[in-house]
């Protein structure tokens, strides 16, 4: 779950205008995102629930779901029936969604969007956009109603003490044997100390205490990292490419690659049950008892995509996907 009242969701690898849409159907064509855009509200559509959904919060009882050309879908049925937002100022692709409340939260896209909500999804407003270049925000963490930051392409990482009504840029160090910072960052989620950490290319986990000076943390891995949580126990968990699932119980300072059956990448966590819940692409579901020591998975007849997660007020799993909100079917094997 992406913070106090959080589902999540997971990012991207390293692409020219990054996003978890083009690296799975390349569905954001130039026609949804124009090279000069002026930002348009989003359609009310009744294929709403259809489109690619890439990030889901808890606002409270609420969930709410962000995705493909600014669509927002509300659900107070604890994922039964979702309905879309009505007021979304834009049509671009939201890649990324947080709560600070039950009525208070943040989303983040491409044009570095950023979208503010007060009445729990329902109308929002932007905060941020730079349609000079679509450097894509992909992942949104507050720490609180005034402070907080969000991650993208290229190391941009900006920051806010206002709730968002001004963002300033963070200047990140270069990494080990690197002359600049320009990894991409994926996924930034937080402990409940409030230490931040961002999952992010080339193996590489950020750390910082206080938002401003971060430091990186050498996990052995070489690939991207799309995802991570941190466990009810502390325990820190990312995940990516191929399967691949990092484990730290000591707070990042060391790691070890946790073991899995399935070599589908990781899009998002979600813990709930005592169980551990890894989504990944291929329909693939992942599951681990151990606290993320090993995990077990099953496969969807359809390899429909898995791309978000998020817990219900029930502690029920709702999954998101490629082409919107997952209906299991009825007694299908698994496999």
């Amino acid at each position: 779950m992406t913070g106090r009242y959080g589902c999540r969701r997971r990012r991207f690898g390293r692409l020219p205008a990054l996003a978890l849409s083009l690296l799975l159907s390349c569905s954001a064509s130039a026609a949804e995102v124009p090279a000069s855009p002026k930002l348009q509200p989003a359609e009310i559509t009744t294929a709403a629930t259809q489109a690619m959904i890439l990030s889901a919060a808890r606002a409270g009882k609420r969930i709410v779901a962000v995705g493909n050309h600014g669509i927002v879908l509300l659900s107070d049925t604890d994922g039964g029936e979702f309905r879309q937002a009505a007021s979304v100022p834009v049509r671009s692709t939201l890649t990324a969604v947080f709560f600070i409340d039950e009525r208070t939260g943040w989303a983040v896209g491409h044009w570095g969007i950023v979208l503010r909500t007060d009445d729990a999804g329902e109308s929002w407003k932007v905060q941020r956009a730079d349609t000079s270049v679509d450097q894509p925000l992909f992942s949104v963490h507050f720490r609180d109603k005034d402070h907080g930051w969000a991650v993208g392409l290229w190391s941009l990482l900006i920051s806010t003490d206002d709730g968002g009504k001004t963002w300033a840029p963070v200047r990140l160090p270069a990494p080990p044997g690197a002359k600049k910072a320009d990894r991409n960052l994926q996924k930034i989620f937080a402990n409940r100390m409030g230490t931040l950490f961002i999952a992010a290319e080339q193996g590489m986990i950020l750390k910082s205490y206080d938002g401003e000076n971060w430091s990186y943390l050498n996990t052995g891995y070489k690939g991207t990292f799309w995802t991570g949580i941190v466990l009810n126990n502390g325990t820190l968990l990312v995940g990516g490419l191929r399967g691949t699932i990092y484990r730290s119980t000591d707070d990042g300072r060391t790691w070890k690659e946790s073991k899995s059956e399935r070599k589908s990448s990781i899009t998002d966590f979600a813990e709930t049950g005592g169980k551990i819940v890894a989504a990944g692409l291929d329909g693939v579901l992942l599951e681990s008892v151990d606290g993320g020591a090993s995990f077990q998975g099953t496969q969807r007849d359809d390899r429909l995509p898995h791309t978000a997660l998020c817990v219900n007020g029930s502690g029920k799993l709702v999954k998101f996907s490629k082409q919107g909100i997952v209906k299991d079917p009825p007694n299908e094997p698994s496999k």
